[in-house]
């Protein structure tokens, strides 16, 4: 379905002078934080004025549809929060609420919220997870009447609980294959916990990448971490102390990628000049990393709107949409007379 009214919360939050924050409460017509008059009117306005069609007045407030968002955890840094961001716009322009409930991974507590739900006008409930995962649905078999959908995360065991999620295979696969294009045939890759779907599924395309190219996988080139950036330090200096060092280091995160960052440098190894280096999220500070880091963005605000047009449209069939992202290119992965 083509968006046809391209003006968005963040347009009119940097028109008004305001924070996407307080655009979102006006145009929700929330009255739990107190705004000024002044700034509701000026919200309105301007947003009037860009063209923005879901005003309030549309909306009525006692009798509100919404789609339910219960996520098991968020980071503020997390690109997983495009997710949310379209899914509260597609809402939105479909005259719908989107509320999100923080349920901390607590199965006990995401289904007390659901029984809460049955006595409100909602119309669906997304299921959502920051990081791609596997889920239990039999947890909440028969707990509602609502209809249910995946969002980040997938039941093997329940072929008929609709899910969408990143294609992390394809994206790790391409990566890969981008690095192999640019002259690196010794390319390490430091991931995440073993137990993750997405660290598997990362694997699994990088390893397959290496195979098509002919390159025979060598265990040493793989490191594991917690995903925090000091363990990527030490993988990083263990991959350095190689007989025969990596010539490119794909890193399952651009998180893991500032802890190879700074152990390369701390060895006086140049980026790209002595070693290729990619990262995957595509978070906003890949652009400020020096060098500008080669990632891929996820296409998290796709699956959000997607999840959310699914519940909005009562569709009923077992959808099972996975996305491949967009390789970003930046000069940390350009081999020699790419830059």
């Amino acid at each position: 379905m083509k968006r046809k009214n391209k003006v968005t919360m963040n347009d009119i939050a940097r028109a008004a002078g305001v924070s996407q924050a307080t655009v979102s409460l006006v145009l929700n017509q929330s009255r739990h934080i107190k705004l000024s008059d002044d700034t509701r009117r000026r919200v309105i306005t301007v947003a009037t004025e860009l063209g923005y069609t879901r005003l309030p007045a549309v909306h009525t407030p006692h009798n509100q549809e919404e789609i339910a968002l219960l996520i098991s955890s968020l980071q503020s840094y997390d690109p997983f929060i495009d997710a949310i961001s379209q899914a509260r716009e597609t809402a939105w322009r479909n005259e719908v609420l989107l509320t999100v409930y923080d349920y901390g991974d607590d199965t006990e507590l995401a289904l007390n919220i659901i029984s809460q739900l049955e006595k409100r006008n909602c119309i669906g409930i997304i299921l959502a997870s920051p990081v791609t995962a596997a889920i239990d649905m039999s947890e909440y078999e028969g707990c509602t009447r609502l209809p249910v959908v995946l969002l980040n995360q997938r039941d093997p065991a329940s072929p008929l609980t609709p899910s969408f999620i990143p294609d992390d295979y394809a994206n790790a696969f391409q990566i890969t294959r981008h690095l192999i294009a640019q002259g690196a045939r010794r390319i390490a890759h430091i991931t995440g916990e073993e137990w993750m779907d997405a660290t598997r599924n990362r694997l699994a395309g990088y390893q397959d990448a290496l195979a098509q190219a002919g390159i025979a996988p060598v265990t040493e080139w793989v490191r594991q971490t917690n995903w925090q950036f000091n363990e990527s330090y030490l993988a990083t200096q263990s991959l350095l102390a190689l007989p025969e060092p990596p010539d490119a280091i794909f890193c399952a995160s651009d998180w893991l990628s500032i802890g190879c960052y700074q152990a390369l440098a701390a060895n006086g190894r140049r980026i790209p000049q002595d070693i290729l280096v990619a990262g995957y999220d595509d978070q906003k500070i890949s652009e400020q990393m020096m060098p500008p880091l080669t990632s891929i963005r996820l296409p998290y605000d796709e699956l959000g709107r997607l999840a959310v047009e699914y519940l909005y449209n009562q569709e009923d069939a077992a959808t099972h949409v996975t996305l491949a992202g967009r390789l970003k290119v930046r000069s940390s992965s350009l081999g020699p007379g790419q830059a």
